[in-house]
């Protein structure tokens, strides 16, 4: 048997977001290693500079409708690739630019951190366009390799060689469930490429694709997944915490979303069950448990689990609204909780701590900041007329239509009790009296970073038809597909009006 691969010119424009990010990386090394005594800041613009290129093309795909299907269907580049694609770009030129200053805490290897991040950001790419098992193990493992080094960067910092030991532990367990899983499903149905599966309810095909939820729900920080996420966000640099709370999440949502509603179309009133009790756990379990929480980046980390709750809401709906919702979601988030993180590393390099009570009279010492933490708060918590309120409002209409109304109760009165936990904050920021009232300075990089996110938060929430209509572009592919009769039978009673 002989295998021969040909790529045409117009095959490798499907390619060219990946081949500029990856030559681009290739520059940053051969820069770093050729000039070692160049200032670092210069090998941060040298990747925002990559980035965006790559981010242009992305756009210029997304105008143009560029679409296509690359080595028998294992790499398909539509619109929902696209927009993950520019998600993912976009929350890492954020990010590193929020890096600047915090990389001089760093002792050695300042500039690998840049092209750490930049790989794991081609990984991910890689893992937006992933249509078979195949490429999903090889694109999420290389995505995380990056990741694995970049959370125990601190190796002075006890805290951070235990949150890379951990990520490192549970990552290999978690590859070895999805590897697990991947030969279970291959061997029911001989296929890889999900479209071309097909699947009966048999024990080995329903065992696999629940190790493979598992294994992807470890790395969105679905509970009961979720053990790594408190101590990984605590230890690792924040930078690199406000990382892991956006572009992974995004691209194991695009696997999530091709996997659901392309493999297991049929299946959809099982999946639904197992959906929405994740999502009920998520967001109650880690909403009670930030209110105990003494520290801002562990408060955040069960915030974002219970983000992520609130995400599965749109996967358990099954439709293509809820499927609009979610991305829809993910970009509101992107903006609130990276700015949010933004201002954490600003206060955190003034004062050196990331104690919640630290933050007592910031607005005295930073009422730029302090406005700033209040905005991105209230729009995780969904508060009118910021983004999250959209995304949440998306989200939850997307479920009634589908009558999943005992799921929307609970996420309602998870929204109260989020809220609870984010007013103490605002009360230590507003109210408390400062322990230092020094003021509290913000680089250049970080304060362009802070409005990016306020501008975001703001205009989403504000006018958020052209982002509505951008996402439900990006959900086309699923409006093609054969809707099975299960689809389209009453929701499951348990759960239903």
């Amino acid at each position: 048997m002989t295998f021969t691969l040909t790529l045409s010119f117009a095959d490798l424009l499907l390619l060219l977001p990946e081949i500029v990010l990856t030559c681009w990386l290739c520059i940053v090394v051969i820069v770093d290693f050729s000039v070692p005594r160049l200032p670092k800041e210069q090998l941060a613009i040298l990747s925002i500079t990559g980035l965006l290129a790559t981010l242009g093309c992305l756009v210029w795909f997304d105008v143009t409708h560029v679409s296509g299907a690359l080595f028998g269907n294992m790499f398909v580049l539509d619109r929902m690739a696209i927009f993950f694609k520019i998600f993912i770009v976009g929350s890492t030129a954020l990010v590193i630019l929020a890096s600047i200053q915090y990389v001089e805490r760093f002792r050695f290897f300042r500039g690998e951190y840049y092209v750490l991040v930049v790989m794991s950001a081609l990984g991910m790419m890689f893992m937006s366009s992933a249509n078979d098992l195949l490429s999903l193990f090889v694109s999420l493992e290389f995505s995380t390799l990056g990741f694995y080094i970049l959370v125990g960067y601190l190796r002075e910092d006890l805290a951070s060689n235990e949150a890379g030991l951990k990520f490192f532990i549970l990552g290999v367990f978690a590859a070895g469930l999805l590897a697990y899983g991947i030969s279970l499903v291959y061997g029911e149905t001989g296929k890889l490429v999900f479209s071309e599966m097909n699947l009966s309810a048999t024990p080995g095909a329903i065992i696999g694709f629940l190790l493979i939820f598992a294994a992807l729900g470890f790395k969105i920080g679905a509970v009961p997944f979720h053990s790594w996420i408190p101590d990984t966000y605590h230890g690792a640099p924040t930078p690199v915490t406000a990382y892991l709370s956006i572009a992974p999440k995004g691209a194991a949502f695009a696997i999530l979303l091709r996997i659901f509603f392309v493999a297991l179309a049929s299946f959809k009133p099982m999946w639904v069950i197992l959906l929405v009790a994740v999502s009920i756990l998520s967001m109650t379990y880690a909403n009670i448990v930030a209110i105990a929480q003494r520290n801002i980046k562990r408060l955040l980390a069960y915030s974002g689990i219970a983000q992520v709750g609130n995400v599965l809401i749109g996967l358990a709906a099954g439709t293509k609204m809820g499927n609009d919702a979610i991305l829809f979601y993910l970009l509101a988030y992107l903006f609130a909780n990276l700015g949010a993180f933004a201002v954490v590393i600003a206060v955190s390099h003034a004062i050196g701590s990331d104690d919640i009570d630290d933050y007592n009279g910031l607005n005295r010492r930073s009422p730029f900041l302090a406005f700033s933490m209040l905005l991105f708060l209230l729009s995780l918590a969904g508060v009118p007329p910021l983004a999250g309120f959209i995304g949440k409002l998306y989200i939850f209409i997307a479920a009634i239509k589908e009558g999943l109304y005992t799921l929307i109760t609970v996420g309602l009165i998870n929204i109260v009790i989020s809220m609870y936990y984010y007013l103490i904050v605002v009360k230590k920021m507003y109210i408390n009296e400062p322990t230092n009232p020094s003021p509290v300075s913000i680089s250049g990089p970080m304060k362009a970073v802070v409005y990016v996110g306020l501008a975001g938060t703001l205009v989403i929430g504000i006018y958020p038809q052209p982002f509505i209509d951008w996402v439900g572009g990006a959900t086309l592919m699923f409006s093609n597909l054969p809707v099975p009769s299960a689809i389209v039978t009453p929701p499951i009673p348990p759960f239903g009006g």
